[in-house]
């Protein structure tokens, strides 16, 4: 963090504290650095025991619990949200009315970040953690000083300010809220990969419009010399709206993952996924053998066709982030093609919905599965 600390008494609203730890972790830095804090959320002290604990020893944050009130978003000097608060919030559109600016952790890392540091942002439907952990790995085997943020559970990505400093690498897994607030103060990162655009949270944007603008934020203020990564479709897309942008971008080519690498993560997806992360490695220069050697080693991030235990013949996989229709075909598919299934397989599925088209899976999953096993939830109906 510079000397010149942008945070010491900034009265600042988190709108939501939450229990998954990104939150918590920036509410910490922040009062680290003598901002004065007011945290608010619906949940009750009960509910919030566990990270009201990690606050315990910083005197005099203010917390209003069981609620929001208009009056905290009327004279903060910022707000830090969580991704995911509905467009229309009354809260969001009270501190805007008074003219206070509105973050999320990712944006307001990028607007203090040092010059010279290296950043690149993974964006779409699918993929994001997949890519985003493999280039991580890969730069950190080229001995690069990188850090991984972004949409990373109980990772704060502001609080990286305390040791990021020219000269290093940030990888940072970007939804699609992430670079609405990005867009907002017009930043994007030097490399941007853009893997692909399913239809996804219609619950939250109500149009694939508005979901695309979003994403888009990821090379929308690129300068010179800054890079688009992104998939076939993503570049149709790109073209149809984004016509100059459209023209730069780099299509990763089926080749820069040669057919004899060793690979441990299964389906065709994957090596889409490891295409990207090899041809960002190209634009900075890794060595073939370098990259190699990362993506051999590379391990399926948690919660995506990760394998978690073997017991009587039985193999479970946990991939539970596959929240869409597709995602969960995509991984059938993968598991069907790479492994010797035996009985078959048992799918535990369902979940609250999104606003999804459920056809596909209707039609396919029945001859896919030899069980399957629904949540009590809005998408099982």
């Amino acid at each position: 963090m510079k000397k010149d600390n942008p945070f010491a008494g900034k009265k600042v609203t988190i709108l939501g504290l939450g229990l998954l730890g990104g939150a918590v972790n920036d509410a910490i830095f922040l009062a680290k650095h003598g901002a004065e804090l007011t945290i608010t959320d619906l949940k009750s002290a009960g509910e919030l025991k566990l990270p009201l604990d990690k606050l315990k020893k910083f005197k005099g944050i203010k917390y209003v619990l069981g609620e929001h009130r208009l009056e905290d978003f009327q004279t903060a000097d910022m707000v830090l949200q969580p991704g995911n608060v509905p467009l229309n919030s009354p809260y969001l559109a009270e501190a805007k009315k008074n003219n206070i600016p509105v973050f999320v952790s990712e944006s307001l890392f990028a607007k203090y970040l040092p010059e010279g540091v290296m950043t690149i942002g993974i964006t779409g439907t699918r993929g994001k953690s997949t890519t985003a952990g493999l280039i991580f790995e890969i730069l950190k085997a080229d001995k690069k000083k990188v850090f991984l943020a972004g949409n990373t559970k109980g990772v704060s990505t502001l609080a990286l300010l305390d040791n990021v400093k020219k000269g290093d690498y940030i990888v940072m897994e970007l939804d699609s809220w992430a670079l609405h607030s990005l867009g907002e103060i017009e930043k994007s990162p030097n490399i941007a990969v853009f893997t692909n655009l399913m239809v996804d949270h219609q619950n939250f944007y109500h149009s694939m419009d508005l979901y695309f603008a979003d994403k888009a934020q990821i090379f929308s203020h690129q300068g010179e010399g800054d890079e688009l990564v992104c998939g076939s479709e993503v570049l149709k897309l790109i073209q149809k709206r984004y016509k100059k942008v459209g023209g730069r971008a780099v299509v990763p080519d089926a080749e820069v993952v040669p057919s004899n690498w060793k690979i441990k993560l299964l389906g065709e997806h994957n090596r889409q996924n490891i295409a990207y992360a090899v041809t960002v490695a190209h634009l900075l220069d890794v060595s073939e053998g370098t990259i190699k050697r990362a993506v051999g080693a590379f391990k399926p991030v948690p919660g995506r066709l990760e394998l978690v235990a073997k017991k009587q013949g039985i193999s479970y996989y946990n991939d539970t982030t596959a929240t869409t229709p597709e995602a969960t075909l995509e991984a059938l598919k993968a598991l069907k093609g790479g492994l010797s299934l035996g009985a078959g397989i048992i799918l535990i599925s369902g979940g609250s919905d999104k606003g999804m088209n459920y056809r596909q899976y209707v039609k396919t999953v029945p001859k896919e599965v030899k069980n399957l096993i629904l949540f009590k939830d809005t998408a099982t109906e």
